[in-house]
Parts: C-alpha cells; sequence; structure tokens
C-alpha cells in the first residue's frame, strides 16, 4: 500500500509470479479492498488508481469485494490552515459528480460485489447494509444469506424505512450526506492543523485523509534513542503507553498488520470522528508531548 492504498502493481506482480508449491496455496481469485477512507489507513483511491485495480483483476481474473461503508464519507479537498476552503456543493449533482467512482461503476465483467452501509453515515447501532452486485451473485448471496444470519434486526429496518422513504426521500438524504461531508471536513482539517501545530515534524509525518474518519501517523523511529538496542515494536509500546500516562488513547499501527512481527514501520492510527474539536487538538498535543519525551526531544 501507499498513501492511496492497495498498489495494482504489487498486486499484479505477486500474482503473476504466485508458486503454489512456495506459497502452499492456491493462487487467489478474490481481491478484498476498502476504497475509500481504508481503516486503519485512511488511504482513499483515486479514479485512476481504482481503473488500474480492475484492470488487474481483469488481467488476473479476480473477482472485487468493494466494502466501502466510508464512500460518503469522502471530504473536501484539503488545503491547509492558512488556505481558502475549497467551495462545498452546491447541489444534490455537484455532491454526486464530487464522488470519486466506484469500482462498481467502472465494471463491465459482473466481477464486483459493492457492500454499503448506514452505520457511518446514520448510525452504527443499525448494523444494517445493502449490496449491488450481478443477478447471479445476489442470487447465490440470498442462499447464503438464508441459512446464516436471515435478516437484519427488524427494528432498524423500520426506523430506517420511516426516516429514509418516509421522512427524507433521496433529496433529504442527499442534504444530510452533503452536511456530514462538511461536518466531517472540519474535523478533518482541525486535527491536520494540530498536527502541523503540535507534532514533531522531525519524526513524525501524515498525508491528510481525503475520506473516513482515520488519520495515519508516521513514526521515524530509527530516530530514537535507543533504536540501535531496542526492536521497534518495543520503541512502538513506550510511546503508546507514555501517550496513556497523558491520558491520550491512540492505537498501535502492529494491531492492524497480518504479519506476526509487526511490520518494520511505526504508526500510530487516530480518529476524528467523534470528540469534540478541542478536545481532538489537546489528545493531538498531548500525544506530540509524548513521542517529545519518548525521542529525548526539546519540549515546545
Amino acid at each position: 500500500m501507499d498513501e492511496q492504498g492497495l498498489l495494482p502493481d504489487s498486486m499484479d506482480e505477486i500474482l503473476t509470479n504466485w508458486d503454489e508449491q512456495e506459497r502452499g496455496a492456491k493462487r487467489p481469485w478474490l481481491v478484498y479492498t476498502v476504497p475509500s477512507g481504508q481503516n486503519p489507513t485512511g488511504a482513499t483511491q483515486g479514479e485512476q488508481r481504482r481503473r488500474d485495480i480492475y484492470r488487474c483483476a481483469q488481467k488476473h481474473d479476480l473477482y472485487i469485494l468493494e466494502d466501502e461503508p466510508y464512500f460518503f464519507l469522502q471530504m473536501q479537498p484539503y488545503t491547509g490552515p492558512d488556505a481558502p476552503s475549497v467551495p462545498a456543493p452546491k447541489s444534490h449533482s455537484e455532491f454526486i459528480k464530487a464522488l470519486i467512482p466506484s469500482l462498481l461503476s467502472m465494471d463491465a465483467d459482473g466481477r464486483v460485489m459493492r457492500m454499503d452501509s448506514f452505520s457511518k453515515v446514520i448510525a452504527p447501532g443499525t448494523r444494517c447494509g445493502w449490496i449491488t452486485a450481478s443477478e447471479q451473485i445476489v442470487e447465490r448471496y440470498l442462499r447464503h444469506h438464508e441459512v446464516s444470519m436471515q435478516n437484519p434486526s427488524g427494528a432498524s429496518q423500520l426506523v430506517l424505512f420511516k426516516l429514509l422513504d418516509e421522512t427524507w426521500g433521496h433529496g433529504g438524504y442527499l442534504d444530510w450526506l452533503i452536511h456530514i461531508r462538511l461536518e466531517y471536513t472540519k474535523r478533518r482539517d482541525n486535527i491536520c492543523y494540530a498536527c502541523e501545530s503540535y507534532l514533531p515534524a522531525e519524526v513524525a509525518s501524515w498525508n491528510p485523509p481525503a475520506a473516513g474518519m482515520f488519520h495515519w501517523i508516521k513514526i521515524d523511529w530509527t530516530k530514537h534513542p535507543h533504536a540501535k538496542t531496542k526492536p521497534m515494536l518495543d520503541l512502538e509500546d513506550e510511546v503508546f503507553h507514555a501517550a496513556i500516562d497523558r491520558g491520550v488513547l491512540c492505537s498501535k499501527g502492529s494491531w492492524f498488520r497480518a504479519e506476526a512481527d509487526g511490520g518494520v514501520d511505526m504508526y500510530f492510527r487516530m480518529t476524528f470522528a467523534a470528540a469534540p474539536m478541542d478536545k481532538l487538538t489537546e489528545g493531538v498535543k498531548r500525544f506530540g508531548d509524548a513521542l517529545r519525551a519518548s525521542f529525548e526531544l526539546a519540549e515546545e
């Protein structure tokens, strides 16, 4: 992955050179991806990246599960603390046009199932979403559904029907999505401004997220005074507990890795979804203090 998420060239190389005996597994036939605001990195695939991923899937005959809970949490472009904001969408059509096209919209072969959710845009407790796919896939999905969970909560379905169909309608729902786009933009901007103000630039770096609710901070642990005598995971744990001692909880990047060794780079994940903006700023400041204490940097 890079700042835009999944790398199609890397995927192509892995699949082209797949050795079943060496890997102890058959060649993959399915790719699962979260194109917008991926958790935990906050990475969002641009339109060309999505087209390249789709072409790679065509080349290797992969089926794509496009998981898009954060699709409608795409935000206004980040312009920085000293630049004017990008004007908000003035209409429903402007809002829809501002969204990066989905992989489903590029699908010419029936090889994409898109999964959407109300959990991130209405309420997490609804536990309710929907799929969009070819007729053949939907039919198989329904058969599986009938022998697994059968149905989402009846109460959730009723509440959503009353809200979306009887009260808001399509127009009202789009108005709500535009509203939360602008609200999340403010939160994203606030946490980025705080990082620029309070995190030590000599060891911390990040890319402003374009969607979702997560901010992914890379820490150059090789600059830690004990980098040559302690493994990265120990130093990550030290920073983690230094932040907790200051009343801040950030998720360790190693928690999200599939590899048992935790990887070679140090990251921390923040979220800007729920806390008030003044608390976000204070939290970032305290995390910056924890970094300075652990790395033995001068206090601001």
